[in-house]
């Protein structure tokens, strides 16, 4: 399947990062955040990328034009740099599609802006580009396969960051007060699969997750996708840092590709 990657926000929580490169550029360790994601997706086999390119769309597209190879592979280094001999490699297989769908449109518009690369696609995959996950995809695509009335499908996640959920009324009055952790409450990270018809419930103008998948809700045609492991979006520079933080220590749970035997434990952070 193809895998559409909304890669043009501005991150403007990133602020420190974002005033220089889009937030999918941010790395962890020495690797951009994007890069993470494709590479997760095409260790299942999913290697046709749309990336929908918006905010210093020339940074993404100089990173792939430019891509070191040596950076994150073995390689063999002869006649004083004369001679490169790579040992393996992660990209050459991948097909890049870049799309400019404006720097200031939301997720929807830019998903109509890549429509006419997905007419041949009956269900694709789709992504914030600013979360990474151990999830394992094929289960998920299995079960919304196993749903054939279903338009989409989204991972949903409930955090175990020390938030707490209120619930009061309109005076401002609580009634009760609780840790999400010990709530039913879960969030939508971003991680999607969508058949082509998802088209049809959109109008132009309209964010994904808004009116279209609200109308698909009254017609019961969504469904999510429970995911009990890791998951963490880079929204903040205490995200990153986190993020930064066990990759440093070699706890890099998102890296399915490395074939890790240990597991990530979630805790509150």
């Amino acid at each position: 399947m193809k895998v559409v990657l909304f890669c043009g926000g501005q991150g403007t929580r990133l602020r420190d990062y974002s005033e220089t490169i889009p937030k999918p550029m941010v790395t962890i360790g020495y690797r951009p955040i994007l890069w993470n994601v494709m590479k997760y997706y095409a260790h299942y086999g999913h290697k046709d990328f749309i990336l929908c390119l918006g905010y210093k769309a020339d940074k993404i597209k100089d990173y792939f034009i430019n891509y070191d190879e040596t950076i994150s592979n073995n390689f063999v280094y002869a006649l004083g740099g004369n001679r490169i001999e790579l040992l393996n490699s992660d990209i050459d297989d991948w097909k890049i599609t870049f799309v400019d769908t404006g720097i200031e449109s939301n997720i929807g518009m830019r998903l109509m802006r890549v429509k006419e690369y997905l007419k041949d696609e009956e269900m694709f995959l789709a992504n914030y580009s600013d979360g990474l996950s151990d999830l394992h995809l094929p289960t998920m695509v299995d079960d919304f396969k196993s749903k054939p009335n279903m338009v989409g499908s989204f991972m949903r996640y409930q955090p175990n960051e020390s938030f707490h959920v209120v619930q009061a009324d309109d005076t401002g009055l609580v009634s009760s007060i609780h840790s999400m952790s010990n709530t039913n409450m879960a969030i939508n990270t971003g991680y999607f699969i969508l058949r082509n018809e998802i088209f049809d419930h959109i109008k132009y103008g309209e964010e994904l997750v808004v009116e279209p998948f609200h109308r698909l809700i009254d017609q019961q045609r969504l469904t999510s996708y429970q995911h009990e492991g890791f998951w963490r979006a880079m929204d903040t520079f205490k995200d990153k840092m986190f993020l930064d933080d066990i990759q440093k220590k070699g706890n890099t749970p998102w890296a399915v590709w490395e074939q890790r035997n240990e597991k990530f434990i979630k805790k509150a952070i």
